[in-house]
């Protein structure tokens, strides 16, 4: 009998692999066609960013609805920023480290901390021929290094042509460097580069910190006497486009604003392949599942000037026309159509000449109300080392480091004492699941129905019958389920569902005879398995980047898929409406867990490796800044009996806690050896 199952359990692991690695012809990069699961990819992204799209601002038909709109829009970009609630405004600490004299402007080399040891660098251009406080523009960077020796000098040095005109044209200009290219270097490239995705779950993005950077500029040049504070403008391409955008949509003192090429739509990025084109300082963490026009409509009635070029190959002409279209709706109804500007120029992605003087027209107009004609190009002056602030770098700087802070995390919340303390904190970590964390789900009226069919090819001989199911998660996610049972029981008890990523997880001592009156079925969510995409790694990591930008993870929807097969596991004869037991391993235990969250016929869980911490994975938008796997694995306790195979029992500390606190039943917790 031994044997037997042994020969049954090496039948279903081979089977489960060609399941799984289906995906091998698939993965043939020689060939240039797209596999069915591809084109299912390419569909589900088409679809997904064209229901985002049609959402966008689209139920907005009076200014008073926009109005009692708008409150609520901006505080939802701060929370995608990570900047909801506000940071404290702690003291700048402002320095000028020197000066540089031009006969026509001063230029003073500065610093100032936007929190305690996150340093912006920055040079500070000044008219001398000002005859009081004059009007300010803030000048944020783009992507563009200068280095020598291995000293970093800052974007600001690459970028002074702009600073320079704007002083010798009478303005004050604040021109400061990015996180990324900064005197001091941060990161900007953490999922992109790094492979550090838990920046998605908690909920960080380097756009946050430049726009608080931003902000804080702005801060410092109202403290500046030589500025009037109540003309503000905002200038800045490609990256620097993009921080325009940010600081703009949740900045009121900003009078005026000119993002050049820093923004298009959903389609663009999704559907055309624009993200993969992009750092993650681009985008928000979006939680709201929004479009891009969205951000442009906040700027209103404010002067705004779209600025870009029309063969500009990561911000594509489409998308900045719809995205004017969209917002210039939103212009309309106050009345400031005027005050919106579309400016297209002939050109690639590269800072040209014809688009530095349509900013300088605009911000002319509505900081100085002047119209002069322009007659000086913009040109740099002054060589890198002449508008360094650091001589030393100081040793207690956090850039290098501030996406281990910049957003809070959960708190270390006690042990509940009672079950009354317990129900509200578990009613407060499932809403904020529901609302922030996997938003991104289909709507009831989205999902679509499972549409289980059994798939020709199935198998039965004596002592096993293996069956295939396909079903829809979603539109254009269509899945497998393997189920295997012994053709002899007639009425089994309970389904085994194994969630799996790779053949290697298959538990090798299943044994399946007709007495032990039980049914296993074996799932590989979306990606995996017969739905594998093709893609090499470096694609996959832009597939994952895409899910983001939807509003989603890739993890958090194959939690989803584990629901809808869940589901599916009822509309199959012989085995609907029988409790279902998930096993798991890894990053596939921590998905299964989650989907028995929302899944009441899942009676038991049986789970090996699990990740202890969300910063190791599964990946779900937000979920570390509200709870982490320790408090679901004590959710899901509650609500069946759970067994962990670990090696260490210590991170599991929390929930074994809740279960001796709340006297719940020792079965419904256990730590056992791997």
């Amino acid at each position: 009998m031994k044997n037997h199952a042994h020969r049954l359990s090496l039948l279903i692991a081979f089977i489960l692999a060609n399941l799984i690695a289906g995906s091998a012809v698939g993965a043939n990069h020689d060939s240039p066609q797209p596999s069915d699961a591809d084109r299912r990819l390419a569909d589900y992204f088409r679809t997904e960013t064209a229901r985002l799209e049609a959402d966008c601002l689209n139920d907005i038909e009076t200014l008073e609805e926009w109005e009692a709109k708008r409150p609520v829009y901006r505080r939802q970009l701060l929370e995608m920023l990570g900047l909801d609630p506000l940071p404290e405004k702690t003291p700048l600490k402002a320095m000028t480290a020197n000066t540089v004299e031009h006969e026509t402007f001063t230029v003073e080399n500065v610093r100032f901390q936007s929190r305690p040891g996150l340093y912006v660098t920055g040079n500070l251009y000044i008219s001398k021929a000002l005859d009081g406080p004059a009007p300010a523009v803030l000048y944020v960077c783009g992507h563009a290094q200068v280095k020598k020796d291995g000293v970093a000098y800052g974007s600001k040095a690459h970028y002074q042509h702009h600073a320079a005109w704007f002083a010798r044209h009478g303005y004050v200009c604040l021109i400061i460097d990015t996180l990324q290219l900064g005197e001091i270097e941060g990161i900007h490239h953490g999922t992109y580069r790094y492979g550090m995705w838990w920046w998605n779950s908690r909920g960080y993005t380097p756009a946050g910190v430049e726009a608080w950077n931003c902000v804080r500029a702005l801060d410092y040049l109202q403290e500046r006497p030589e500025v009037d504070p109540q003309r503000l403008g905002v200038t800045g391409r490609s990256g620097g486009g993009a921080y325009s955008w940010w600081i703009a949509a949740i900045d009121d003192r900003i009078q005026a604003a000119v993002p050049v090429a820093g923004i298009t739509d959903l389609r663009n990025h999704v559907v055309d392949g624009c993200v993969e084109g992009h750092c993650d300082c681009m985008y928000v963490v979006n939680t709201y599942r929004w479009d891009y026009p969205l951000v442009a409509a906040l700027v209103a009635p404010r002067p705004l000037l779209i600025s870009n070029t029309d063969k500009d190959n990561i911000f594509p002409l489409d998308g900045v026309v719809r995205t004017h279209e969209k917002a210039r709706r939103i212009y309309r109804l106050y009345g400031a159509d005027d005050k919106l500007g579309l400016h297209i120029t002939e050109g690639p992605h590269r800072d040209t000449q014809e688009l530095r003087m349509h900013a300088f027209v605009w911000l002319n107009r509505f900081l100085k109300d002047a119209n002069p004609i322009i007659t000086e190009p913009a040109v740099p002056l002054f060589e890198p080392e002449a508008l360094k602030v650091f001589t030393e770098l100081p040793l207690h700087q956090i850039n290098a480091t501030v996406h281990e802070t910049f957003v809070p995390m959960a708190q270390d919340l006690p042990v509940p004492q009672s079950q009354d303390e317990w129900a509200a904190q578990r009613s407060a970590w499932m809403t904020a699941l529901r609302e922030k964390v996997f938003r991104g789900w289909p709507r009831h009226d989205e999902a679509g129905p499972l549409d289980v069919r059994p798939v020709a090819g199935s198998q039965s001989t004596p002592g096993r019958r293996l069956e295939r199911f396909d079903f829809t998660s979603q539109p254009h996610v269509r899945l497998s389920l393997l189920v295997v049972r012994h053709p002899d029981t007639e009425s089994p008890s309970r389904v085994n569902l194994h969630v799996v990523d790779d053949p290697n997880t298959v538990p090798m001592d299943i044994e399946i005879t007709a007495a032990s009156n039980e049914v296993h079925a074996f799932f590989a969510p979306r990606g995996l398995g017969l739905d594998a995409w093709s893609a090499d790694e470096r694609k996959q990591v832009q597939i994952r980047r895409r899910f983001m930008l939807l509003g989603q993870t890739l993890d958090g929807m194959r939690v989803w898929d584990v629901r809808r097969a869940v589901q599916a596991l009822n509309h199959i004869a012989a085995i609907e409406g029988l409790p279902v037991e998930l096993a798991a391993q890894g990053n596939m235990a921590g998905i299964a867990l989650y989907a028995s969250l929302f899944e009441p016929s899942v009676e038991r869980l049986d789970l090996s490796e699990l990740p202890s911490t969300h910063r190791d994975g599964p990946t779900f938008l937000n979920v570390l800044r509200y709870l982490d796997m320790p408090q679901a694995v004590a959710m899901a306790a509650e609500r069946a009996p759970l067994v962990l195979h670990q090696v260490d029992a210590s991170p599991w500390a929390f929930p074994q806690s809740v279960v001796n606190n709340l006297g719940w039943p020792d079965e419904r917790f256990r730590v056992a050896a791997p």
